[in-house]
């Protein structure tokens, strides 16, 4: 046991005196590399000369994982993640999970030396003795540029608020501002660094003499002025450098040989800050400091790793996740012939001692322990790595479905539900969603729904609706003037699906329409916030309950009758304009309901199904084996004891209910009411039983159903891709095949999600990709990937749970009407939007348009949108003082505003419209929106207040007119508003006036630079943003004209230093 040189025991109880807490050797006598302390777990990495990898849990350095990184190169640099660890060697950067597993390999050029990286938001730095640094795009894995320095090249990097700092093999540090990339260099040891470390304005350099020998003292520059200050000179050779900001701004400087000392950087160093350790005679090869810097790690040449620490109860982080430990396993029976040197887990492993298995007693005493790896001879008791299962114990993996996600005290088998099926999350960047890339997630034409939205559960629901052609069709010919409409809104929303070529779609107007239905809130589809964050929620009944209502709204909808001034289409009335008609045929059933009384009467009534719930046999013992088409038939045709009413006899009486089916719908929807582990154990039973080769595969791929000349219903599975005889058609039979299945995934670790497996059909394929064919694909909010059948059918009720099937009658759509019209009435926009009478409280803040002005395709029209907020964004603050957006703050469109961009009244509004909002506003962000309370409430506001849906109608109307629109950093405004407009209708000034790479510029200071505009004063109004925004496309369109595109690149150099000197503020005075 080391002591510090404080005479103090092997635990100093004194606050801020280091002493060891645990020493772990890696590989004996091969050199440690690279350490790290976890900036998102209690966890510390070490990596080796020879490139492989050991992590160790907390203070007590317990043993967590341990793999090789590369075969021949050492570890340079290590660096965490949220997902996984890089690590750095030679020419590749590999990315790691936790436990070992392979993420991605990134190589470099040839001839690359790498050496440090540095993490900035989503961007990674790696430089290297070579003369360039490179950046590296951490969504796309793709180089975005390289900064050229000064040869030999950078060993190590850090950062500021304000700086990259850069350290040569040289001597020399160079300091990059973050803004302007200009370069401020010190000359600061002659003969090489060594280590330096920026904290605030101070940076601290340790380097050598020109004769190689350490230099007993540090530069300390202060970046405030750009000067160095005076040396601080020390009592040991540094060799590693570390500020350990606390109360103060303490240096750690640590030598090679073991000693240490603390000082602060402005004074002078004291002997009593000393101390030294014990290394054995081998040296310091790296040196780490935990963010919380309250645990110091060292490796030597010797492959030691030790932690010090100033306080027993050390943590690496301020905030730090829980590891992902090893689940619990099944008992194991070792009763078969081994073979030699089979790997078995030993009861001592750690963190997988929970794992250890039955076995023979005498095995233990055998083992050999080298490091922390051990080695028993297999006494041949069964064959190689395979146990027999334990069919007398009740398996572990699946229990019961949780009632909520929080209900489990465990996490079984959380590594068990494959990647591609966990809840996908948007990772939001300083530029919100801009740098995440949802090309990695889907490489299919096809739009995906974002999921964090308020009530984005039903996106896999609104995905299965959409891939059935006919409800796709009615829907976008629908048109009525309720204002939340769920048809309508579902008319939009597809019509953005069509338009998209794989960017994922926001469901937000949908969804508010589903918010201010009040059978939606009466059937709990609602979720509350609190609901929303813990996931309390019972999500697989919650989407059962929801397409329930759903089909229900659509069939009331589209059969209401239109009053005289709802919007009409020239549509005739066959099959496929009429909602009734499609609706009904689509998914209703006629059923005949019976129910006889004790007295003799019979009570007999008809009426219409949606969907039909399966109902499962009540089994005492043991479960049986149960075809599907069996159970489907009797959850169609139920019997079922109830109370019913009796006129003859004047009250209730008991009765057996038989439901029969009179009429086949096109679409059968199906409800699984799998809700609980009674439910769950007879479908585990049922798949378990199916063919090897067809494991957790219980339904089939084709039913054949008909109803006999008796009205009897009659189901059987179907060989698949068999067609019906001649004969069967003639008796009425049809055959339905699986078109979608929506699964509850259960993911205690991530929350839970819903999913579906959609097969989509050969006309979308047509309109996205140009060809004719089918294939099932999984959809995952954006996440979409093609799949097999085989696994669209497959349940594993441990954590895939079945929740709702969909079979269609096959080429059930050749009867309906297709064809998709423009979901707009132009007639009726042209009279709101050419309208000249106005409200008498209404201030006249725009001027319709002139029959002469009607939009040509290539007009301008300036745009320009303003947002209220209806809730604050979700963060985490990390250990390292990062910040992650959880949920961003939910914003709904307030103003919209629409200028001529040509003509004699070029410059004037023709729309300017309130959109009224019942929901409640937690900050109408006057400052910048220009919005004040009240101003979106009809019954009291002055301004022209309209619906959502009639401005959004406009907007429509002016994107099929094929104009242009103009304004700045409008794109995300069109996301949010449920807009897809083509790129080459949109003209961002953003952009225009933007160099790659560099940060966007305002339109007030654009506006000040080019135009000599002082805007937004006191608050933003959109007239005057989209009049600036039309004013700045002129004048880009000038300068290019001069010039070309080098001139307007020169003129942006300028603009840049400009703000540059200006801080990107506007001055009061004139100084341009």
């Amino acid at each position: 046991t080391m002591n510090s040189l404080h005479w103090t025991p092997h635990w100093s109880p004194q606050k801020g005196i280091f002493s060891e807490l645990h020493s772990k050797v890696s590989e004996a006598g091969i050199p440690v590399t690279a350490t790290h302390f976890d900036l998102q777990r209690e966890m510390l990495w070490m990596g080796n000369y020879t490139g492989h990898v050991k992590s160790f849990l907390g203070p007590t350095m317990a043993h967590y994982s341990s793999f090789q990184v590369h075969a021949t190169d050492a570890i340079r640099h290590i660096q965490s993640l949220e997902t996984g660890v890089l690590f750095l060697s030679e020419c590749n950067l590999r990315c790691y999970t936790r436990g070992g597993l392979v993420m991605f390999d990134y190589r470099m050029e040839k001839g690359a030396d790498m050496h440090s990286l540095l993490m900035t938001d989503n961007m990674l730095l790696m430089g290297g003795l070579q003369n360039y640094v490179v950046e590296i795009d951490m969504n796309t894995l793709q180089e975005t540029q390289k900064f050229t320095v000064e040869a030999p090249g950078v060993t190590i990097m850090r950062q500021t608020n304000h700086f990259f700092v850069f350290g040569h093999p040289s001597g020399k540090v160079t300091l990059r501002d973050l803004r302007t990339f200009r370069t401020q260099k010190f000359d600061a040891f002659p003969g090489g660094l060594s280590d330096f470390d920026v904290h605030g304005n101070l940076l601290a350099v340790s380097g050598f003499s020109s004769r190689g020998l350490n230099e007993r003292f540090l530069m300390v520059y202060d970046l405030r002025m750009m000067r160095a200050a005076t040396p601080l000179w020390v009592h040991v050779d540094p060799f590693f450098v570390r500020f350990l900001p606390t109360y103060t701004s303490r240096l750690a400087i640590i030598s090679q040989t073991g000693e240490c000392q603390f000082c602060e950087p402005t004074g002078l160093a004291n002997m009593a800050d000393i101390f030294h350790v014990n290394t054995n005679g081998h040296c310091f090869t790296s040196f780490e400091v935990s963010s919380s810097k309250q645990a110091l790690a060292f490796g030597d040449s010797g492959g030691c790793v030790r932690l010090w620490s100033d306080t027993r109860d050390v943590m690496f982080n301020v905030y730090s996740r829980e590891p992902c430990v090893v689940d619990a396993q099944p008992q194991l029976a070792w009763n078969h012939n081994l073979q030699p040197c089979s790997p078995i887990p030993t009861a001592q492993a750690t963190p997988s001692s929970r794992w250890a298995p039955g076995m023979d007693p005498e095995i233990p005493q055998t083992i050999e322990t080298v490091g922390f790896n051990s080695y028993v001879e297999n006494p041949s008791a069964c064959p190689c790595n395979q146990v027999p299962a334990n069919k007398e114990e009740s398996p572990v993996y699946y229990n019961h479905i949780p009632e909520s996600l929080t209900e489990s005290d465990e996490e079984p088998l959380l590594h068990i539900v494959p990647e591609k099926y966990r809840k996908v999350t948007i990772k939001y960047s300083k530029r919100g969603r801009e740098d995440f890339d949802f090309k990695h997630y889907n490489r299919t034409l096809f739009a995906g729904l974002e999921p964090q939205i308020p009530n984005a559960y039903c996106n896999c629901m609104i995905q299965v609706l959409y891939f059935l052609e006919p409800v796709r069709c009615l829907v976008q010919n629908h048109l009525c003037h309720k204002e939340f409409c769920l048809a309508c809104e579902l008319g939009f929303l597809f019509h953005m699906l069509d338009l998209s070529q794989g960017d994922p779609c926001q469901a937000s107007n949908f969804l508010r329409a589903l918010r201010n239905v009040p059978e939606a809130k009466e059937m709990g589809l609602i979720l509350s916030n609190y609901e929303e964050t813990t996931g309390t929620v019972k999500l697989g009944r919650l989407i059962q309950r929801w397409n329930h209502f759903i089909l229900y709204q659509l069939f009331q909808e589209t059969q209401e009758q239109e009053d005289p001034r709802a919007y009409r289409t020239t549509r005739s009335s066959s099959l496929g304009s009429s909602g009734d008609s499609v609706i009904r045929e689509l998914f209703c059933s006629e059923v005949e309901n019976r129910s006889p009384c004790l007295c003799g009467i019979e009570t007999v009534y008809s009426s219409l199904m949606l969907l039909f719930n399966m109902h499962y046999p009540d089994s005492q013992g043991e479960i049986k084996e149960h075809d599907f088409a069996e159970i489907l038939k009797k959850s169609i045709c139920l019997q079922q004891r109830s109370h019913t009413w009796c006129g003859n006899c004047d009250k209730y009486q008991p009765t057996v209910q038989t439901r029969n089916i009179r009429r086949l719908p096109d679409v059968l929807v199906i409800n699984c009411e799998v809700n609980s582990s009674k439910e769950a154990e007879f479908w585990k039973v049922q798949a378990e039983k199916t063919d090897q080769d067809q494991r957790h595969v219980w339904i089939p791929a084709t039913l054949k159903m008909s109803l006999s000349k008796s009205q009897r219903l009659e189901i059987s599975s179907w060989p698949e891709g068999e067609e019906l005889s001649a004969a069967e058609q003639a008796e009425g039979a049809s055959l339905y095949d699986l078109v979608a299945t929506v699964p509850h995934i259960l993911d205690a670790g991530a929350g839970g999600n819903m999913v579906a497996h959609i097969k989509v059909g050969e006309t979308y394929h047509q309109r996205k990709e140009g060809v004719s064919r089918q294939q099932w694909y999984l959809f995952n909010d954006f996440l979409i990937e093609p799949i097999e059948q085989t696994e669209a059918a497959q349940f594993d009720v441990s954590w895939k749970v079945p929740a709702i099937l969909c079979y269609a009658k096959r080429n059930y759509h050749t009867k309906y009407d297709l064809r998709s019209e423009c979901q707009h009435n132009q007639s009726e926009v042209k009279s709101d939007l050419y309208r000249t009478e106005k409200h008498s409280k209404t201030d006249a803040t725009f001027i319709p348009l002139t029959v002469s002005e009607m939009p040509q395709a290539g007009d301008l029209v300036g745009l320009d949108a303003e947002f209220v907020k209806l809730s604050e964004e979700e963060a985490v603050l990390h250990s390292d003082g990062t910040k992650s957006t959880i949920t961003p703050s939910q914003m709904s469109v307030a103003r919209i505003t629409c200028v001529r961009g040509q003509g004699p009244n070029e410059g004037v509004p023709f729309i300017d419209d309130y959109i009224s909002t019942q929901e409640q506003v937690v900050d109408y962000l006057t400052k910048y929106s220009g919005i004040e309370p009240g101003d979106l409430d009809a019954t009291v506001s002055s301004k022209d207040v309209t619906t959502l849906k009639s401005t959004y109608l406009k907007l429509r109307f002016l994107i099929d007119a094929g104009v242009r629109f103009v304004g700045h950093g409008r794109q995300n405004d069109f996301r949010v508003i449920n807009l897809v407009v083509p790129k080459d209708q949109v003209i961002d000034t953003v952009h225009l006036f933007r160099l790659p790479y560099k940060r966007m510029i305002s339109l007030k200071f654009l506006a000040w630079y080019f135009l000599g505009l002082n805007i937004q004063g006191e608050t933003h109004d959109s007239t005057e943003d989209s009049c600036t925004a039309l004013k700045l496309y002129r004048k880009y369109l000038e300068l290019y004209q001069e010039g070309g595109n080098h001139y307007v690149t020169k003129v942006l150099y300028e603009v840049y230093d400009k703000g540059f000197q200006l801080n990107w503020k506007v001055p009061d005075s004139d100084m341009r």
